[in-house]
């Protein structure tokens, strides 16, 4: 494939939010997950978190104006990245899409207090069109609280697919008294799970999970609290994890950094370095 023929990997972001398990004795955690319409351009049907692409009114500078706890500069630092503006407004996307397709909205109103508002109509108003995220936050003087989003990993579409993507995996906690709801649009379902539960119901096939999600799961499955999660991701630069497909015998393969078939040496996360499509399911494998 010569580089031409490549196509461009679009800017994109998605939010892990987790809360802590309101059915557990211990500090275990959920998250929650959204499953991709079945007529979806990309993962159709499988189980992602809410996330989308960068959209050009997400550059804006009233939205920048009202990212609480982080400026453009402190955006590319967290990300390690060298475009403060953009830095920024993955940021803002991220939280737009997460409240487009969970309902959660990282938000309250400037001076503090609590927020106070049925999100509901707002959320169809912005995925209808008629309303603009920008807009729907000056009207209620609202600002982003971007201090406790967190860039966990960065991953990249492998230069074979036709519709590739360099999406910021970021983290934030649920806020308090919102309730997380699928949007029925371009997400089908909605539900919190531990990452765990999640695993099981994947090698059950009762729900499937695309490598760059599998790979967040089994990696935060070894993390015990949410404050585990987090102190985690704010002792590294978030890992560039771009799978390589390989052709082994008939057996499609991703090799993730750290595997002898990855340009990489070092790994991304502790665990596997090696996806295997087998029935119809990736299979974490050791090379």
């Amino acid at each position: 494939m010569s580089s031409r023929e490549i196509a461009p990997a679009r800017d994109a972001a998605t939010i892990v939010v987790l809360r802590n398990d309101p059915g557990a004795k211990e500090s275990a955690y959920q998250i929650f997950m959204v499953r991709r319409h079945d007529k979806s351009g990309f993962m159709a049907g499988a189980y992602v978190f809410p996330g989308g692409r960068l959209d050009d009114a997400d550059r804006s500078a009233a939205l920048a104006a009202r990212c609480r706890g982080l400026s453009a500069d402190d955006a590319a630092a967290r990300l390690h990245e060298d475009e403060p503006q953009r830095a920024l407004a993955l940021f803002i996307a991220a939280a737009r899409e997460t409240f487009e397709e969970a309902g959660v909205l990282l938000a309250k109103p400037r001076g503090g207090g609590t927020l106070d508002l049925d999100l509901d109509p707002l959320r169809d108003a912005l995925n209808d069109g008629s309303l603009a995220f920008e807009t729907l936050l000056a009207d209620h003087d609202l600002e982003l609280t971007m201090h406790d989003l967190w860039p966990q990993a960065r991953w990249v579409t492998p230069v074979v697919e036709s519709r590739r993507y360099d999406t910021r995996f970021f983290l934030a906690r649920a806020p308090e008294g919102q309730v997380a709801r699928h949007d029925a649009i371009e997400v089908t379902a909605g539900e919190w799970l531990s990452p765990r539960d999640a695993l099981q119901r994947e090698r059950e096939g009762t729900l499937s999970l695309p490598p760059p999600t599998l790979r967040t799961l089994e990696h935060l499955s070894t993390l015990p609290t949410i404050d585990a999660v987090f102190a985690d991701a704010r002792s590294r630069t978030p890992p560039i994890i771009q799978p390589v497909f390989h052709d082994d015998d008939g057996a499609m393969t991703l090799a993730l950094p750290g595997d002898p078939l990855h340009p990489i040496e070092t790994p991304a996360f502790p665990g596997s370095t090696r996806l295997v499509l087998e029935r119809g399911r990736w299979w974490s494998r050791t090379s």
